[in-house]
C-alpha cells in the first residue's frame, strides 16, 4: 500500500511538471459591423507558456460557415503560435461562434470564440469604390 502511495506522489509530481499551458491575446475576437461579403479572416494569437512543446491536436468550429486553421508545428516554450479563422461573411446578421482547441496542454481543451454582426448592404464606401472601377 505505502508503494501505492508512493507511486501515485511521484505520478502527479510528474504530470504536474511536464503539464502544458497556452494564453492567447485575446479569447474572444469581435469583428463589430462588417458588411456582406467582407474579409472574413480573423487571427488568434497565444504563447507557450509550458516548458515542454505546445501540439495543437485538432481544432473544431461550432458550424460550417467558420474555418480554422491550426498549425502544423509544435509550438516551442516562449514562442507563440497563430490560430487562423475565416468566418463567412455572405450570412448577414448577428454571429457568435465557437472554436474547440484540442491540445496537449494541461486543460486539453480550449474554447475561443468570434462574435460580429454582417451588415445587409454593402457600405456606400465601398459602392463608390466599385463604381469608380467600373469607370476605368
Amino acid at each position: 500500500m505505502r508503494a501505492f502511495k508512493t507511486f501515485l506522489v511521484i505520478f502527479f509530481i510528474t504530470f504536474s511538471l511536464n503539464a502544458q499551458e497556452f494564453k492567447f491575446e485575446e479569447e474572444v475576437i469581435n469583428y463589430g459591423k462588417v458588411d456582406k461579403g467582407s474579409d472574413g479572416a480573423r487571427v488568434f494569437v497565444f504563447k507557450n507558456i509550458g516548458d515542454q512543446p505546445l501540439i495543437i491536436k485538432n481544432i473544431q468550429s461550432s458550424c460550417g460557415c467558420t474555418v480554422p486553421k491550426k498549425p502544423e508545428e509544435p509550438i516551442m516554450p516562449g514562442k507563440t503560435g497563430e490560430i487562423k479563422v475565416s468566418y463567412d461573411t455572405k450570412r448577414v446578421g448577428g454571429f457568435s461562434k465557437a472554436i474547440t482547441i484540442f491540445s496537449n496542454a494541461k486543460n486539453a481543451r480550449k474554447v475561443i470564440k468570434i462574435k460580429g454582426i454582417v451588415n445587409k448592404a454593402i457600405s456606400l464606401q465601398k459602392e463608390k469604390s466599385m463604381l469608380s472601377d467600373s469607370k476605368k
